[in-house]
């Protein structure tokens, strides 16, 4: 009998450890540990965490009809739970555990711990690069070292990924059915405990069969245009399969399947623009795995962890509630607050003027992020927040600095978007939305004026990076 480990790969088909699981002959069962105490110090929003419980539900349906039960448990950290499965793995006389590798360095202790307590068994511990379509690692220069900048990252990638046939691997019905003799696990149902708070992710899907027609009519009726609609938030213009692919019940290597099986390569235009985005969040894996540092709230950078920040608690709850007096940054956090997700366009508007208008370490931002977001990925969530703060290896030149206003009236000009989320500026004249607070009756709104003069910070921001640079320089 296989053990099946899963965590951020919920789903069935295209699961690698799964698919060998299945394919190596036996029994095979599965297994999902909740670990509360440790979510909670990742952040984990209770969108995200009410989404993988909701998805369990459809999970065990699927894993069911291939004769592969789920089991479930829940202990306090990571490390109890790859002390659980070690010893459920014991007492049920299993033959193997296997699971899909993650990259941050509490993930990669987890496992280690599980390897180890299972050294002097007779239990083989299998894993495998699986979140990944290249594992890291396997993208390097001609010094056999990682990209540490973006372009040549995916120049590189996708060179080797036009040459590496990819394809989604079935799982196949199991003969019999698995059955663990250890009362720390139980059969995953509706009812068990599972007391991280939740917040409903009512209206998103976890079926497999909506899951993938998302993405089938995302490639389909929309990718062509993402390219001319993707930075305008009220436009549908994104995917929005980011909660899926942040849980694993859609893989990276199922969306350039869908992307590029009816458009072979080179391909151009929104396909292209949107492959960039998949190989970043590739690239962000990558980096994760080579620079420890990035998942111990280390900027990439050498100086960025020198930065001067003001911190001051009352801008902070300002921008966490948007009430910060600019329109643009205001209506993304209440969609965030609302909804649990944000327009990315958006999401670098809010990051820049969090750390560059309001001076605040990004850390702070990382971490608010984090505990709202349905779409929760630490890899690329850190990767987004260093590139907004110029600390991170893609970082954008510290000078410059996204100005609030402009960027409203650029990427939301009739301000439908901020209108939709922003009620009380609905008497607001078109003229004056991006500025209300010039509008001659901008006395009677309840909507605060700046917190801040966007063209003073902005002078303020470049003094500092310069001094953290220099600083830096000079040691």
């Amino acid at each position: 009998m296989k053990i099946v480990w899963l965590r951020r790969d919920l789903r069935v088909d295209d699961n690698t450890a799964l698919v060998e699981a299945v394919m190596s002959g036996g029994s095979v069962a599965a297994v999902y540990i909740a670990t509360p105490k440790t979510w909670q110090r990742h952040n984990m929003a209770p969108i995200q965490a009410d989404l993988i419980f909701r998805r369990l539900l459809v999970l065990k349906q699927e894993l069911s009809a291939k004769n592969i039960p789920l089991y479930y448990a829940e202990v306090p950290t990571y490390r109890d739970a790859a002390q659980l499965l070690a010893d459920v793995a014991q007492q049920s006389d299993a033959g193997s555990v296997y699971f899909n590798h993650q990259y941050e360095v509490d993930e990669i202790q987890r496992d280690r711990h599980l390897v180890n307590q299972l050294l002097d068994t007779n239990i083989e511990c299998v894993g495998f690069d699986d979140k990944c379509v290249l594992s890291p690692g396997s993208v390097v220069n001609k010094q056999r070292e990682y990209y540490k900048v973006f372009t040549p990252f995916k120049r590189a990638y996708c060179q080797r990924l036009y040459q590496t046939p990819i394809s989604v691997k079935r799982v196949i019905e199991v003969g019999s059915v698995a059955e663990l003799s250890s009362e720390k696990v139980t059969h995953f149902h509706p009812k068990v405990e599972f007391s991280y708070p939740r917040v409903t992710s009512e209206r998103y899907f976890v079926d497999t069969k909506n899951i993938i027609q998302k993405l089938r009519d995302f490639e389909s009726e929309k990718v062509d245009a993402y390219a001319l609609q993707r930075d305008f938030p009220e436009m549908e213009g994104t995917s929005q399969l980011s909660p899926y692919l942040a849980i694993g019940a859609l893989s990276v290597r199922q969306c350039l399947i869908r992307l590029l099986c009816n458009n072979p390569p080179p391909i151009a235009g929104g396909r292209e623009v949107w492959l960039s985005e998949l190989v970043w969040r590739e690239f962000y894996q990558h980096l994760i795995y080579f620079e420890p540092k990035l998942s111990k709230g280390h900027s990439f950078t050498s100086w960025g962890d020198n930065l001067v920040w003001r911190n001051n608690p009352a801008e902070i709850e300002a921008w966490k509630l948007g009430r910060t007096g600019y329109p643009i940054v205001d209506a993304a956090m209440a969609q965030l607050n609302r909804t649990g997700w944000m327009h990315n366009r958006l999401r670098m508007i809010v990051a820049s003027f969090l750390v560059k208008d309001l001076h605040v370490d990004w850390r702070i931002g990382e971490e608010y992020f984090m505990s709202k977001l349905i779409d929760g990925d630490y890899a690329a969530n850190n990767g987004g927040w260093q590139w907004c703060a110029s600390t991170g290896c893609d970082g954008q030149p510290y000078f410059r600095v996204f100005n609030p206003t402009t960027q409203g009236e650029k990427f939301d000009s009739e301000a439908s978007f901020i209108r939709s989320w922003l009620p009380e500026l609905e008497e607001v004249p078109d003229r004056y939305i991006h500025k209300p607070w010039c509008w001659p009756n901008a006395k009677s709104l309840s909507y605060p004026t700046p917190i801040v003069d966007h063209k003073a910070e902005r002078e303020i921001t470049l003094a500092l990076y310069k001094d953290a640079k220099e600083n830096m320089d000079g040691a």
